[in-house]
């Protein structure tokens, strides 16, 4: 039994005008499976499909608080698509920002809620993942990260350092998975948050043993109300094991 990595999800004050500007950002469709919730995928996309990690936007009435731990990197082709690419952005709303990144060839930026996410320069190893080149996770032990999170779904671990680590699905498309070591502890729920599957057929409640075997926590919250469960890994980020599809 294993898990995929299906989507990530963003909470936002506005969800479906933070969905119209990452929709615009991505070249994305727009959905909603009700109020309040905000569904993003490509265009023409058979869900689920390692080809992209879709995004879901969930309206949460608390404002953003300290930098998020979880954000998106952009993939460009040049260095004239990528500053392209950030004029168009900051028509739509986005602003340049600064969480002490120093010189550096990206250029780091916040959608209209503040939540940070990052346009590269043109790099290789993103040359086919689609928009959206790496989801980025803050941490304080990329090796067990990678560890962890390589041993929960059936991404392949393509590098492990002390200071980064990247996955990727074992089929070789979409956007990276990366770990990124930082000296900053976690100490808010995170506004954005990975959320997996198990395949169609397995049992949710054997593949979350499985999970909590391998180090998963419980983030302590009453879930009677919920139909997935809620989960933290081993840095105690929360993520969702959805039902199987």
């Amino acid at each position: 039994m294993t898990t995929r990595l299906v989507q990530i999800t963003m909470q936002a004050q506005d969800d479906a005008a933070l969905g119209r500007f990452w929709a615009e950002a991505l070249g994305w469709g727009v959905e909603s499976e009700g109020p309040g919730i905000t569904n993003l995928e490509p265009v023409g996309f058979d869900y689920p499909d390692p080809a992209a990690v879709c995004l879901d936007i969930v309206a949460r009435p608390e404002p953003k608080q300290v930098k998020n731990r979880v954000h998106v990197d952009l993939a460009t082709t040049s260095t004239t698509h990528q500053t392209e690419l950030v004029e168009r952005l900051r028509g739509l709303g986005a602003t340049l920002a600064d969480v002490g990144q120093g010189d550096v060839p990206w250029t780091v930026m916040a959608d209209p809620e503040g939540n940070e996410f990052c346009v590269l320069e043109p790099r290789e190893t993103y040359r086919d993942t689609g928009p959206v080149a790496a989801i980025v996770v803050d941490c304080a032990d990329p090796r067990g990260m990678a560890r962890f999170w390589g041993q929960a779904t059936d991404w392949t671990v393509h590098q492990v350092t002390d200071d980064q680590a990247a996955l990727r699905s074992a089929k070789g498309v979409g956007p990276y998975l990366e770990f990124i070591r930082t000296p900053d502890a976690k100490t808010v729920w995170n506004r954005v948050h990975l959320d997996v599957r198990p395949y169609p057929g397995d049992d949710p409640a054997t593949e979350e043993a499985r999970l909590r075997a391998l180090g998963a926590g419980d983030p302590g919250i009453d879930q009677s109300a919920i139909s997935w469960r809620v989960l933290t890994d081993t840095e105690g980020n929360e993520f969702c094991l959805l039902s199987p599809h």
